[in-house]
């Protein structure tokens, strides 16, 4: 049996990589252990439910402080990825088959956790014909019918080497957040994120929101990776065209010194001017902190999300 605990059989791709050194954190990155009540709670929620979380399987730093008020991200279609992303701390190799009862268990989930907003997301998975689209679809469904209060966000592949069709299926069961993140630079993809495309992903967003103009779309990247200034402007504008509404901007940090290497740390007064120049270039939403990740405070970014649109339409 492989060893996911184990560095070696997790990450077979890097076995051969040199080590990068692991620079230490500065004080504005340093996070306590978890150990709330809340924690332990959602965690034997997860465990009862046979289910995998992002927020273990990618050493987010964050866990402790989402865990203790129950708002755990579910990683849906296995924890083996078929990328070897040289930042992502997920698993890589041969998924196992598609659990088709795993919708539900994460639906049930959702209701025992009493959560108003859910975020979803998956491993890659190029061995299936529609990268798992439709088990994104069956997801969504269970959760509207056991708990149709709960707004739903869904982080996802790039369905890269599948039919449009697979894309427009997901776009179809109405979740309420689309999000995909670009993680870097253009300039940055071949060593970062050698799997995917810069312009397919930017491409996807722009037709999630020509199938539904009404859906709100999300992105994120990583700083500190090597990229500059400019470039991060770039991708910014980038956004913009594809019709973004949502941008967050996180610290990288290096899961295990065969990970791709911190370029620096970003500062926080660095982070607040990314922040301002995102509002800046039309953004309805901006998350840009060095502890920022995709699903981080997911929930009340939503509702502030909905009200800067709203002020929107209300100023047209």
């Amino acid at each position: 049996m492989r060893d996911l605990r184990n560095p070696e059989e997790r990450h077979p791709e890097k076995a051969h990589r040199s080590e990068n050194p692991q620079p230490k954190k500065p004080a504005w990155i340093r996070v306590k252990a978890p150990n709330s009540p809340g924690y332990h709670e959602t965690k034997r929620i997860m465990r009862d439910h046979s289910l995998v979380t992002v927020c273990e399987e990618a050493g987010c730093p964050n866990v402790g402080e989402c865990w203790s008020q129950g708002h755990a991200t579910m990683m849906i279609m296995g924890e083996i990825c078929t990328r070897g992303c040289t930042f992502c701390n997920v698993a890589t190799g041969r998924p196992d088959t598609l659990d088709v009862f795993e919708p539900g268990r994460v639906a049930d989930a959702v209701d025992k956790l009493g959560l108003n907003h859910v975020v979803i997301t998956s491993v890659d998975r190029d061995d299936l014909a529609d990268s798992g689209a439709e088990h994104f679809t069956r997801t969504i469904r269970a959760i509207r019918r056991k708990s149709p209060g709960t707004t739903i966000e869904i982080l996802t592949p790039d369905f890269l080497k599948c039919e449009p069709a697979a894309l427009e299926s997901v776009v179809e069961a109405k979740p309420d957040v689309f999000n995909h993140n670009l993680e870097t630079v253009p300039g940055l993809y071949p060593t970062v994120r050698p799997g995917a495309r810069y312009f397919h992903s930017l491409r996807l967003l722009q037709r999630v929101k020509e199938l539904d103009p009404a859906m709100f779309t999300k992105s994120g990247m990583m700083v500190g990776l090597g990229e500059d200034r400019q470039s991060v402007l770039q991708v910014m504008d980038d956004l913009r065209a594809a019709d973004v509404d949502f941008l967050t901007i996180g610290q990288y940090l290096q899961p295990t010194p065969r990970h791709h290497r911190i370029d620096r740390f970003v500062t926080p007064d660095e982070f607040e001017g990314y922040e301002r120049a995102a509002y800046g270039k039309g953004f309805l939403m901006v998350s840009a902190t060095p502890l920022t990740r995709s699903s981080y405070h997911a929930g009340d970014d939503f509702a502030r999300l909905r009200a800067a649109r709203a002020t929107v339409l209300g100023a047209i």
